[in-house]
């Protein structure tokens, strides 16, 4: 497995995709988890996901942030 900005732990790295890929976890969770921004998740979710997956993800963030001011 590859490393992702220091997360040399696969099961680390799948712990933060599934965080993101949660809509009960903002970036700001992730962020006291494990010590990633924002743009670090979407830059990991972005090399780890399938392109479809990864605008998909990327479209539900937006589409939901426009909605709930507290959101991701």
């Amino acid at each position: 497995m590859k490393t992702v900005m220091g997360l040399d732990d696969p099961a680390t790295v799948g712990e933060v995709i599934q965080m993101a890929l949660s809509d009960h976890v903002s970036f700001d969770q992730i962020r006291a988890a494990h010590g990633l921004s924002a743009d670090e998740v979407k830059a990991l979710m972005r090399r780890e996901l399938a392109p479809g997956s990864y605008r998909a993800w990327r479209r539900r963030v937006r589409r939901f942030s426009d909605r709930r001011a507290s959101y991701k």
